[in-house]
């Protein structure tokens, strides 16, 4: 393969015009958009099915509520009849799970509790702190409205209405929503498998002790648990030396897979082969270099119809690359809509000084003091210092045109999905 590859010019490597990290993103969901999933899917247990993606529509078996329902502990009455100190008889009590058939009397009230079905007659729940009760006489404190604290029946979904559609993300409220309404097994889409292969004649397994000059594959182990966090799959295919046979070998396992994310190889120096290996392959790139800090070598491309991912090579420019960049196409090829990039507002609690000309990403620590989001960004090493990413709870972002920002603005956080 060495000699082929050479000789289909791996040695030559053209610059694509630099991107901002918003433009990457939206040529990466320009270009998974044509070629949105799910390609397979797999009937799911509700009770397994947490994060995955739906393919198919989920419809109610009933109306919700079947019933007129009371929303508070109180007495069902007629709203007419209750008027401050208006006293009414107690004839029964109807608790949530009760056959309710007797329609309720003219001049008679019957004690009720929250999500219990509302008797025939009844219009109107008056909530027990508003009453005194003496025996079997209940005196009102206040008048009634008709349908206070009632939700009547087929309010919140008629029969036959579809609740759920293909491409939704199932979280609790959704999973909770298809238990309700009995659909115990869910068609979904199959997670997208991500293949996930680091480079570096200086990496060894995690579970080997380094030499001198070594380093173990962390960037394997942080791309597996962001490809989880993400919906995918990951397949770990370890570590390729830097050299052109073993690298395509590997690329050619990977791109068997849905997804290849690749770390390292691919700025300019003359061991970085990644992107010129795939050039000889046949890949088309989008983009080789965005303007972000760290990371600002990342690669995007198809390769033999797949996606594929250049990250940098040093930690925290893999991790803040893969979360620019990969999700969406993770999500995209579940069949969903690509999710915007989490970004919130907090204000920054120490100013900031930084080079203009590229967005930086900072590992930084977000509070939230009396209810209010602060933050301020971590002491640090560069992108190779794993320690202090693992005291950040965010990164604070720090736009390309601003070179200095004071404290107390307000700036934008890019949170740590696993951690907050």
């Amino acid at each position: 393969m060495t000699g082929d590859l050479w000789r289909r010019g791996i040695g030559c490597q053209t610059l694509l015009e630099m991107l901002t990290f918003e433009e990457a993103r939206g040529k990466i969901i320009e270009q998974l958009g044509k070629r949105k999933g799910p390609f397979a899917t797999a009937v799911v247990s509700v009770w397994e099915a947490l994060g995955l993606v739906l393919a198919e529509e989920v419809k109610t078996d009933r109306e919700y509520p079947p019933f007129d329902r009371s929303t508070r502990d109180g007495y069902a009455v007629r709203a007419k009849e209750v008027a401050p100190d208006a006293k009414l008889k107690c004839v029964g009590e109807i608790k949530a799970g009760d056959t309710v058939t007797e329609p309720l009397a003219a001049g008679t009230c019957v004690q009720i509790m929250t999500g219990a079905a509302i008797p025939r007659g009844a219009d109107a729940v008056v909530m027990i702190e508003h009453t005194q009760r003496e025996g079997e006489v209940v005196r009102f404190e206040r008048a009634a409205q008709p349908g206070q604290n009632i939700v009547p029946r087929g309010s919140e979904a008629a029969a036959g209405q579809t609740l759920l559609r293909p491409g939704m993300r199932l979280g609790y409220a959704e999973l909770a929503l298809a238990a309700q309404v009995g659909a115990a097994e869910l068609q979904c889409a199959r997670k997208p498998r991500v293949a996930i292969l680091s480079t570096g004649d200086e990496v060894v397994p995690v579970e080997v002790a380094p030499g001198a000059f070594q380093i173990r594959n962390s960037n394997s182990v942080s791309l597996a648990a962001q490809v989880r966090i993400a919906g995918g799959e990951p397949v770990a295919l370890g570590n390729a030396a830097d050299r052109v046979e073993e690298l395509g070998e590997k690329i050619e396992r990977g791109l068997k897979e849905d997804v290849l994310v690749l770390s390292g190889g691919v700025s300019m120096g003359k061991y970085d082969l990644v992107e010129k290996v795939l050039k000889a392959m046949g890949a088309e790139f989008y983009f080789d270099a965005v303007a972000i800090r760290p990371g600002k070598p990342a690669v995007f491309g198809m390769c033999q119809g797949k996606p594929v991912f250049g990250l940098p090579g040093n930690p925290v420019s893999t991790m803040v690359t893969f979360e620019l960049f990969v999700p969406p196409a993770i999500d995209l090829l579940n069949g969903a809509e690509a999710r915007p990039l989490p970004l919130v507002e907090a204000r920054l609690g120490e100013a900031l000084s930084e080079k203009l000309g590229l967005a930086h990403f900072l590992p930084a620590r977000v509070e939230w003091r009396g209810g209010a989001p602060e933050v301020k960004a971590l002491k640090w090493q560069g992108s190779g210092d794993i320690a202090a990413l693992a005291k950040a709870n965010c990164f604070l972002v720090v736009p390309a045109d601003r070179d200095k920002i004071a404290a107390g603005e307000r700036v934008s956080v890019l949170l740590r999905k696993d951690v907050v």
